[in-house]
């Protein structure tokens, strides 16, 4: 399984509650997630796959007061107690949106986004799961093994593509025992990724030696030899 991660593109909101001992605490609300529309990174969610995540997540996190995320993406699927920022308190379906609910904690993590809340910083929320994709059409479908495994607080990254599939799904996933590990790569593995490269550099040279006349038919074509590398 890959490790997706989905940046929300919706603005969430925030507030202050004060509670009976007079300190305030901090909220931000608004979408989490969303089902059935193609994302920023050319995934759709279907809504019957994302709800039995999100509803499965409800039961056994939010409910239970376990429902914790970090400030920014770590490089795995395991959330990181010394890195929380907030519990997730609240997730409801509104047609086909998520929406949820985040209490800021007295955290280390949790003072920063105090401070960046307080000084007018607009963070945004990413979901965070493990599942395999598939293509249909040139969309990238996630399939029903999908787990959400948290919802963390992020900004915007300037490359998002980049961000999600260069760093989150760098790395396949398995559970060891009920653990969750990267996949060690193996010989076999190591040398289809030496190939790769090869031919990747190939391609960049290709590009750099074309005449300027030629150059746009060149870049054309390993453009489309560049594709069929992909998988």
């Amino acid at each position: 399984m890959k490790l997706i991660a989905e940046y929300n593109d919706h603005e969430l909101s925030y507030v202050t509650e004060d509670t009976d001992s007079g300190k305030k605490n901090y909220v931000i609300e608004g979408i989490f997630a969303q089902a059935e529309s193609k994302n920023r990174n050319g995934r759709i969610y279907p809504r019957p796959i994302l709800e039995a995540a999100v509803n499965k997540f409800a039961t056994e996190q939010v409910a239970t007061k376990r429902a914790v995320g970090e400030l920014n993406h770590p490089d795995g699927p395991t959330v990181n107690l010394d890195k929380v920022s907030h519990r997730i308190t609240e997730l409801n379906w509104d047609g086909n949106n998520v929406m949820g609910k985040a209490l800021i904690l007295d955290t280390p993590m949790g003072n920063i986004v105090k401070g960046l809340l307080d000084g007018g910083v607009q963070l945004g929320v990413s979901t965070r799961g493990m599942g395999s994709l598939e293509n249909r059409n040139g969309t990238m479908y996630v399939k029903d093994d999908f787990h959400l495994a948290t919802v963390d607080i992020v900004q915007d990254p300037s490359a998002p593509q980049a961000f999600v599939n260069g760093i989150m799904e760098g790395v396949e996933w398995v559970w060891n025992n009920g653990v969750i590990q990267p996949q060690h790569l193996i010989e076999e593995d190591v040398e289809e990724i030496e190939e790769e490269i090869q031919d990747v550099e190939k391609i960049e040279t290709e590009i750099i030696k074309a005449p300027r006349r030629d150059l746009h038919l060149v870049q054309e074509r390993e453009f489309k030899n560049f594709l069929s590398l992909l998988k």
